[in-house]
């Protein structure tokens, strides 16, 4: 989706393609499930790190000079625990803010840790096969994310983007209805509304200059670039226009002025595409790119996982103890 340059139009314009299952998990594919595993590691990393603080700051444990900051039951937290959240440059009062807000944390999620270790058995409790299973997914991702960073090729040229539309143009079908067009809203009170309403229709290259120059000094809200695509229902919300067969207007309406209590609309409508037609390449062009740029990804880190498959053959690095005709 082109960005929208006009800077007083503050309006945007989202837009999906209807891709095919397989271009969503093309995209998909090199993240979804790492990000996933991520989070749920984040999640168990952090209950690791509260529970070892709760573990190892017993009453009976305690050095004569460590200074408690708060109790929990049995469980402790001591001055030197929270040593490091304090970043340098904190303001006295801003430190105290956080340090308490540390501690009431360290509280709460002390108290249901404590509960959960009352009320599940040990198995429930053994998360060490998790860890560390969210701890080498953790590790590939970061891996693959730093080859990535290193090996992908990041150039697209409009030579491949054309082959991959043309290659694949059902999967580009139009959800919307989009529009290229001039648009120009502007106070009534507005000076110069004559000469506006020649400039909005016109294609001579003066008259579109003093049309930029008028909007910029005087009108509401316009859009003036003509070779970009934009959602016709996105520009409805911003003109009050009542139709009921949106591609019937659009087959019968090219110039359009409406008006309300306060302003005049101006649309010049330079071009549109109907809902459910081929999307035009110059509305996919960034889709197409990301897709390609996608694929790639993932033919780079299958191909690395392969390299280091096959190295380990051959260097006899794995040996594999079992074989076809092994018996349970």
């Amino acid at each position: 989706m082109p960005q929208l340059s006009n800077s007083r139009f503050r309006l945007h314009f989202p837009y999906s393609v209807n891709m095919s299952s397989f271009h969503r998990s093309v995209s998909e594919s090199v993240n979804a499930v790492l990000l996933t595993s991520l989070k749920s590691f984040a999640a168990l990393f952090f209950l690791f790190i509260v529970t070892s603080i709760v573990s190892c700051s017993s009453k009976d444990n305690e050095d004569e000079n460590r200074k408690a900051l708060a109790r929990v039951n049995d469980a402790y937290l001591y001055q030197d625990d929270i040593q490091n959240i304090v970043p340098k440059g904190t303001s006295a009062k801003d430190s105290i803010e956080l340090v308490k807000k540390f501690i009431d944390n360290w509280v709460r999620e002390t108290l249901v840790i404590q509960k959960a270790e009352d009320n599940l058995d040990e198995a429930q409790k053994n998360v060490e096969k998790q860890l560390a299973a969210y701890r080498n997914s953790l590790i590939t991702y970061t891996y693959e994310k730093e080859l990535v960073k290193q090996k992908l090729d990041t150039t697209v040229t409009n030579e491949e983007i054309e082959q991959y539309y043309n290659n694949n143009k059902s999967n580009f079908e139009l959800k919307d209805n989009i529009i290229k067009v001039i648009y120009v809203k502007v106070n009534k009170k507005a000076p110069g509304i004559n000469k506006l309403e020649k400039w909005y229709k016109s294609d001579n290259a003066k008259d579109k200059q003093q049309l930029t120059d008028y909007c910029h000094q005087f009108a509401e809200n316009f859009y003036l670039d003509e070779n970009s695509w934009l959602l016709f229902d996105d520009l409805l919300k911003e003109i009050p226009i009542q139709t009921y067969n949106k591609e019937l207007f659009l087959q019968n309406n090219r110039l359009v002025e409406v008006n309300d209590s306060l302003y005049n609309y101006y649309l010049n409508i330079k071009g549109f595409k109907i809902r459910n037609s081929i999307s035009p390449l110059s509305f996919e062009k960034d889709n197409i790119k990301n897709i390609i740029l996608n694929k790639r990804k993932l033919q780079l880190v299958t191909k690395m996982k392969e390299d280091i498959y096959n190295d380990a053959l051959n260097s006899k690095d794995i040996e594999i103890y079992i074989d076809d005709n092994t018996k349970k």
